[in-house]
């Protein structure tokens, strides 16, 4: 009953979908010939008929497009930015393919408007994207109240099968109904799961799916015991039911998880940097504005600053030290010297602790306000670190950082950076290392370019002057 009325709403919302292109269409013609907007240089407009020709061919060409893009396939837990990121895919695609069909209709002296097809192709959007969006609301509303509802049965009870069940717990406009769990053996039978019962083995699994008419599988399984997960699927392939896998890749991803296609072989990758392409170019592009303004701004500041520590202690301005940066590589950092001349020569690589006696009076002072970091938004325009990202460490203190720490080393999957996720919190300086690994991680895994921007304002805000900084 499900599957027929499904492909009822899917012949529905397709007919839909084909009169909105219509529609959307006719309007790109109108506001580009009728509605006065760009003026019409051809002393001949052409006729409406002229473009209505055309439309049997322009539906083919959608129709042939949404199917590609699978605007009709079930979306209950996929987010609404992913559709309209399909139905823009599909209507490029569509004028693509209209446009290379018009070269076999053409007449004589005629020939389609690109404006028409630009216009077609935002209008066209906004009534998709708009309808989706209704029915997406309309359709949760439902789920809430009970109606619209998907039974479904979940393989395992470890830990898995428990977040996906709070997942789902948290989610009613998914309208995922759980009706209970299946354990291995059958011994916990009875028992209960994040609210649920275990009705099951998983020898049941066809038996239980065909009784308690069941619509998906989840199969919630340990990494461990994905064997057993092609037992289900062998004992489901005869059975008319959605059957869908729950990865437990949650303790081997330590940064982005990704799934990729290599000749019709799926390639998931674990530990990859989430700035490539775009993204990186953005994050580039925003370091290097902001730290050519501040480098003009504070100019005057490092003046002083630069005199106040010639004055102090005759010696370099700038302090220069290898550090270690994006994917290993070393590169040299700069900052005012804040310690006496060959301080390091007597004690050696060493982080610096409260009233430590290498100091200047000058460099306590500018180590507590982080003024002794200025000079960094040069190696931020030279390439060497960013902005925002993890703090850069020694070569020779990271060496036993690296055996001591679990995944030290995934910080230099991005450029350092002059202040972090873990500097804002707080974890600077003399501090647990294992804390601020944990919070640099996190930044990683969860990056974009505002949370750059909100970590640059909380820098302003309690990032300067901090009971770590020494």
């Amino acid at each position: 009953m499900l599957k027929r009325y499904n492909h009822l709403m899917v012949s529905l919302c397709f007919l839909w979908d084909i009169m909105m292109t219509s529609g959307a269409f006719l309007a790109a013609y109108s506001l580009r010939f009728q509605a006065g907007i760009l003026p019409v240089l051809d002393p001949v407009v052409p006729s409406r008929e002229d473009y209505l020709v055309a439309l049997p061919i322009l539906l083919l060409a959608c129709s042939i497009s949404y199917r590609a893009c699978r605007l009709y396939e079930p979306r209950r837990v996929g987010t609404i930015s992913r559709e309209l990121f399909d139905i823009a895919r599909a209507t490029v695609f569509a004028i693509l393919l209209f446009s290379a069909s018009t070269f076999f209709i053409r007449r004589e002296g005629f020939e389609y408007s690109r404006a028409v097809f630009l216009a077609f192709g935002v209008t066209n959007f906004f009534l998709l994207g708009a309808t989706r969006f209704l029915m997406r609301t309309a359709l949760r509303e439902l789920r809430r109240k009970g109606r619209n509802l998907r039974h479904i049965l979940i393989v395992g009870c470890g830990r898995v099968a428990q977040d996906l069940a709070e997942k789902i717990q948290e989610s009613p406009w998914t309208g995922l109904q759980i009706v209970g769990f299946l354990d291995h053996s059958g011994e916990r039978i009875g028992k209960s799961v994040a609210g649920h019962p275990i009705i099951g083995s998983e020898a049941e699994v066809a038996d239980l799916v065909r009784h308690r008419r069941i619509d998906q599988v989840f199969i919630a399984l340990p990494f461990k015991h994905y064997a057993r997960a092609e037992r289900i699927v062998d004992a489901l392939s005869h059975e008319m039911v959605d059957v869908r896998i729950i990865p437990d890749f949650s303790r081997l991803a330590t940064l982005q998880l990704r799934i990729d296609s290599f000749e019709n072989l799926a390639v998931i990758t674990i530990q990859e940097s989430p700035l490539v392409g775009w993204h990186s170019m953005l994050k580039r592009t925003l370091d290097i504005l902001i730290s050519v303004v501040v480098l003009v701004l504070a100019l005057p500041l490092m003046a002083v600053i630069a005199i106040l520590i010639w004055l102090e202690s005759r010696g370099p301005i700038f302090y220069l030290q290898e550090r270690m940066g994006y994917d290993g590589a070393t590169f040299r950092i700069f900052k005012f010297r804040t310690m006496r001349p060959h301080a390091e020569a007597e004690s050696g690589a060493a982080w610096t602790t409260a009233n430590d006696p290498r100091r200047t009076r000058i460099g306590a002072f500018l180590r507590k306000t982080s003024l002794d970091e200025l000079p960094q938004f040069l190696n931020v325009i030279r390439g060497d670190m960013s902005i925002v990202g993890p703090r850069p460490e020694r070569p020779v203190l990271i060496d036993s950082f690296r055996r001591s720490i679990p995944r030290y080393m995934l910080r230099h999957k991005i450029k350092a950076g002059i202040t972090g996720w873990a500097q804002v919190n707080g974890w600077r300086g003399d501090t647990s290392l294992k804390k601020r690994v944990q919070y640099d991680l996190y930044y990683i895994r969860n990056w974009s370019i505002g949370f750059d921007i909100r970590i640059m304002l909380l820098t302003l805000v309690r990032g300067f002057v901090d009971r770590n900084a020494y």
